[in-house]
């Protein structure tokens, strides 16, 4: 570590420094409060020794000015009078720690190894925290991601309810929490999957319930909406949630007050509402399966998160921030993409959007040995062949077919490749080729593929 000793006194400098540097630590000393003032404008520090009782301006100024320059630095206050005043005085304008004179060598080395432990856990933390923060980063500049972060910015500093849509895999929990970041809002942001649980189970998890309100509840449980007090309530998947619990939902909504399970006490509550679905709301409205007056509750600002397909000229830079994101993770360089395996990427129809581009990528991350992701590797994890050239035949002969004969014999390699990737889901065929399904039939009969 890189430690500043502050003292008038020559001895204790001495000392420190000669204990110090002897356990491999940096040494710089001061005589007085001013050189600590100036030193620590233009040098860094992990930790300080200062003596309160110094002529000039004093240890607790010269802490003062320390901590104004270099906010995170952890400074020891030494002094030869046993003053509680004066430590707490200390503590308060922001000292690390306390330690009378004499010093003891065994205690110095002791506190500084404890120091040591402490910044390697809170270097471990920041770290952590980063990998976290890229892992929830909205990346893209194409005009749709552009419209995108803009509706965002509009939106989220406003306590109007937000819906968003999208297909599976494109990002609507990163717009979630984007919206949450951008909020202001002090409070943490809690996601409740509305798929995910048993009907019966969501009431409780939403509203939390009392001792003894149904069996196995042995104590009282916070609900979602109170741990999101102050902060961001998402409801994932909100489409599927059961017709009695999307009316208990709106009961809470219009009164702005929830009631636990087993209890007839209502409270209030500060929570902004996100709500997040996969499915068309008017057409489950139409066909009787949500609520109309729930849905114009939730729906005060709508916002569309877009397909990758709508935007793929974001895939280079999704594909940068993914493998850095996994090198991170796995402590490992970042892998490069080769250009034509990125000529892969862009020409593919990305069903499971960008949900699908991320796991490609861990896993080309991962499993790749090389620095270098090739176009081989890519055909590997997207199922994806070249043309292929009947056995004993050439190129040469392949291009010697009829035109029509070719592209019958290219259109039926196509149509086998996606029945066997999809293993027969003629729905997924057809939404991965961008074809309708009564066509998609007749040219797996034609083709006999079954």
């Amino acid at each position: 570590m890189r430690i500043l000793v502050v003292d008038d006194d020559k001895n204790i400098r001495s000392s420190l420094m000669w204990l110090l540097e002897k356990d491999g630590h940096q040494l710089t000393v001061c005589e007085n409060g001013e050189q600590a003032r100036d030193i620590t404008q233009v040098e860094q520090f992990d930790l300080a020794f200062c003596d309160v009782m110094m002529p000039g301006i004093g240890g607790l100024a010269a802490l003062e000015s320390m901590i104004s320059h270099q906010p995170a630095l952890k400074i020891i206050m030494i002094s030869g009078q046993s003053d509680i005043a004066t430590a707490v005085k200390a503590t308060k304008l922001g000292a690390y720690d306390f330690m009378e004179k004499p010093l003891h060598p065994d205690k110095v080395l002791l506190e500084v190894k404890k120091l040591e432990k402490q910044l390697y856990v809170e270097a471990q933390v920041k770290e952590l925290r980063n990998i976290v923060d890229l892992d929830y980063r909205m990346i893209g500049q194409s005009p749709q991601m552009q419209a995108l972060s803009e509706t965002i910015r509009r939106a989220a500093p406003s306590e109007g309810r937000i819906l968003i849509y999208g297909e599976n895999g494109t990002g609507k929990e990163l717009v979630a929490r984007e919206i949450h970041q951008q909020s202001g809002r002090s409070g943490q942001i809690v996601q409740l999957n509305c798929a995910a649980l048993p009907r019966e189970l969501i009431e409780s998890e939403l509203f939390g319930y009392e001792k003894g309100a149904f069996t196995g509840a042995n104590r009282r449980k916070s609900g979602l909406i109170e741990e999101a007090e102050g902060g961001t309530l998402l409801l994932d998947e909100v489409g599927d949630m059961a017709p009695e619990t999307q009316a208990k939902l709106l009961r809470v909504l219009q009164e702005n007050e929830f009631t636990r399970v087993g209890s007839t006490k209502s409270q209030k509550f500060n929570v902004r509402i996100l709500s997040a679905t996969n499915k068309d709301l008017l057409q489950e409205i139409a066909a009787g399966r949500f609520r109309e007056d729930l849905y114009f509750r939730l729906n005060v600002i709508p916002i569309q998160v877009p397909p990758l397909r709508q935007h793929k000229q974001d895939i280079p830079a999704l594909v940068d921030h993914f493998l850095d994101v996994y090198a991170a993770k796995n402590g490992k360089r970042a892998k490069k993409l080769t250009s034509a395996g990125l000529g892969l990427l862009l020409n593919y129809h990305w069903p499971g959007n960008i949900r699908e581009l991320k796991n490609i990528m861990e896993r080309l991350s991962i499993m790749i040995r090389g620095d270098e992701i090739a176009e081989s590797d890519v055909q590997n994890v997207l199922a994806i062949k070249p043309l292929p050239v009947d056995s004993g035949n050439d190129v040469e002969n392949t291009e010697k077919m009829p035109l029509k004969e070719l592209l019958k014999h290219f259109e039926s390699q196509v149509l086998q490749r996606a029945f066997a990737r999809h293993q027969g889901n003629v729905s997924r065929m057809a939404a991965t080729l961008q074809t309708d399904r009564a066509n998609l039939h007749k040219k797996l009969q034609k083709y006999g593929i079954k």
